[in-house]
Order: structure tokens, then sequence, then C-alpha cells
């Protein structure tokens, strides 16, 4: 049974658009001029930025007299108010799990707020462990917190727990590149933007989480030998060698279309992209009423480590 671990902010939950509509409604509330919308969400780095830093700005440049751990609360509450789970992204997890795939949840930020997210949201339930970077006291890249992300899910592979788990994320310096240092395979989810790293690359690259899915399955149920994206590229035949039972170093994973592309002309020195489908939908009853949120299972105990990212409670993701 392979392992699937997924980032939280901006893969599983689409929290820019949840700070979108925060800062919209912190502007409004405060009589403040609506053209600065923009102004916030630049400051705001998709969530990467520290929140003192984002909330102190706003607070000096508009004479807001109010302490930081009100406007902390006032902005905590107010997101978490506007983040849900898309149904396509359920849909894609249900599919991951009817596949027989273990599912895990991998996020940097601070411990109450994120873990609000996952109950919140109804993805507890949907998963089955997640790690936080406050509470585990490492960050992604490290690859310490993907370690403990599988014990967590209670992860006991017949081969190496490596070869058989992918990680999918949308910030390439945490995500793809904690799963390189790892030794994963990786999904990226571009979200419209150009690959810019050179050091490290993701297997594949996916415009959404439900196209990402559907490749890491089509990948588990096709495997594909090859060193990187190169032997992938050249459309040379390959022989199946099983369910992810190969070391991550020798497959390359990719979907029809993507070779198909590669063929083509498309450059090997760029992560392959999928093009996007229309994502599968889930059933019209809101996720709260399917599943209960009593069922979540709770945390795990926290492992000793040391810090050594610096503050994990810095960024979300």
């Amino acid at each position: 049974m392979p392992l699937l671990l997924l980032d939280l902010d901006n893969t599983l939950l689409p929290r820019d658009a949840a700070f979108r509509a925060w800062a919209g409604d912190f502007l409004t509330e405060n009589g403040l001029p609506a053209g600065d919308l923009d102004w916030l969400v630049m400051l705001d780095g998709s969530g990467y930025v520290p929140r003192s830093t984002v909330l102190g700005a706003a607070r000096r440049r508009y004479g807001i007299d109010r302490s930081m751990e009100s406007m902390l609360a006032h902005y905590r509450d107010g997101i978490n108010s506007h983040i849900q789970c898309p149904d396509s992204h359920v849909a894609a997890l249900r599919e991951a799990r009817e596949a027989g795939w273990t599912l895990g949840i991998v996020s940097n930020g601070g411990t109450l707020p994120q873990l609000e997210k996952i109950r919140l949201t109804g993805l507890a339930p949907l998963v089955d462990g997640w790690v936080i970077s406050e509470e585990a006291r490492c960050l992604k890249p490290d690859p310490l917190i993907f370690e403990i992300a599988a014990r967590r899910c209670d992860f006991r592979p017949a081969g190496d727990w490596k070869a058989q788990t992918w990680m999918v994320g949308d910030y390439g310096p945490a995500d793809i590149a904690g799963a390189a240092a790892t030794g994963l395979r990786s999904a990226w989810l571009h979200h419209g933007r150009p690959w810019g790293e050179r050091a490290y690359r993701p297997t594949v690259s996916a415009p959404s989480l439900p196209e990402a899915v559907r490749v890491i399955l089509a990948a588990g149920e096709h495997p594909a030998a090859g060193r990187g994206f190169a032997a992938a590229a050249a459309g040379r035949p390959q022989r199946s060698r099983g369910q992810l039972a190969i070391p991550a170093s020798r497959l390359a994973p990719l979907p029809v279309k993507a070779v198909k592309a590669a063929n083509a002309g498309q450059s090997t020195q760029a992560p392959q992209t999928v093009q996007s489908t229309p994502a599968a939908k889930a059933a019209s009853t809101p996720l709260a009423q399917q599943v209960p949120l009593v069922k979540a299972r709770p945390l795990a105990p926290i492992e000793s480590a040391q810090a050594r990212w610096g503050d994990p409670a810095a960024a979300a993701g």
C-alpha cells in the first residue's frame, strides 16, 4: 500500500483565496480603501511572510490602535471562516483511498491554526495522519518531518518506504526540495507558474490537485523505469516492474499525454506539465454532514527533535 503525502495550504486548501477574502473583510470593517487589497495580498507572500510582519505593517499603515494579539486572533478567525476544501479535492482523496493509498498531511506552520484548518474543512477523517512543523519541531524541507509523517500514518511498507511514497505540494523550496532531499517522488502544483529552481525538480507537474492525484495513481499502475526526466522524455519503451517498489531515483512516472508532448520536442530541462481535465464531482451533501468530525484521528505523541530551520511557526504550508 503506497503512501501519498500532501501539503496543506494552496495544495489541499485554497489558502490564498481565503486570505484575499479576509483582507477584503478587514478593509471593509475598518473603513479602509478597497484599492489596498492588492497591497495586503502582496505583503502576505502566500503565507510565507510571518504574520507579525504582515499585520504589523498594516497596523502602522492605517494607524490601527489594537494589540498584535488582537489582530492575530481576528486574522486567524477570519481566514479560517473563509477556507474550505473544494469538492474536487475531496473526490481526489477518496479516489486515492479507494485505490489503496495511505494518505497524510505535511504542513509548515503553527500547530493550532493548521490543526483547526484540518478539522474545520473536514480533512481529518479523510487522511491517516498529519504532522505540523511547530509541534514536530522541524520544518519542510528537513527530511525528518517526512519521516515523522510516515510514522504518524502507521505506514509499514514491505520494502523501503521512500520508494513507495509521493509528496504533493505547491511550494518548491519546502515541498519539492524536501521530497528530493528525502528521496521521494514529487508532484508540483504549478498554478500557472513556471518552474524556476535549478538545483532540483519535481518528478511531475500538474495544474491542480485532482490532476496530480490522477497522474500519481496512473504512475502506480504503470511505472516507467528511467533516470530523471531525460529517460522518460526520450519516449523509449519501458518495462513495468510492479507496484511502486522501485527506488525513486529509477522512476520517472509520466502520463501518456506528457510523454507525447516530450516526443514532440518539449524540453527535458523542465518538469513535465500535465494538461488539466475536468475534476470529478463529489456528492452535493456538505462534507461536514457526510463525515462527523468526531471521527478525526488524534495526533500521535510528538517525537523529540531539535528545530533546524528557525521559527517553525513563521510560515504556513
